[in-house]
């Protein structure tokens, strides 16, 4: 199972970690030396939720920044609205 977003394909995308020493010079020293880089992994907040889909609802995997843009419809809820 992917961490991957239906809507715009978001997906895990891999960097580093720079470990750095010293101090910088606008700050009196005489510059940040790096001392060493770690590979890491940055995620996106991917989520399972109900959308309707050509009419239907299903379950897609949808990164948050889709939600909240509005790329998305979620299934209007029948027994919430009529209580």
């Amino acid at each position: 199972m992917a961490r991957v977003c239906d809507y715009c394909d978001k997906r895990t995308e891999t960097g580093y970690q720079l470990a750095r020493r010293g101090l910088p010079k606008k700050k009196g020293g005489i510059g940040l030396r790096v001392t060493g880089h770690t590979k890491r992994k940055f995620k996106p907040n991917i989520q399972r939720i109900a959308a309707v889909v050509d009419g239907k609802t299903t379950r897609v995997k949808v990164c948050t920044r889709c939600m909240k843009s509005g790329k998305v419809r979620k299934p209007r809820n029948v027994a919430a609205a009529t209580a």
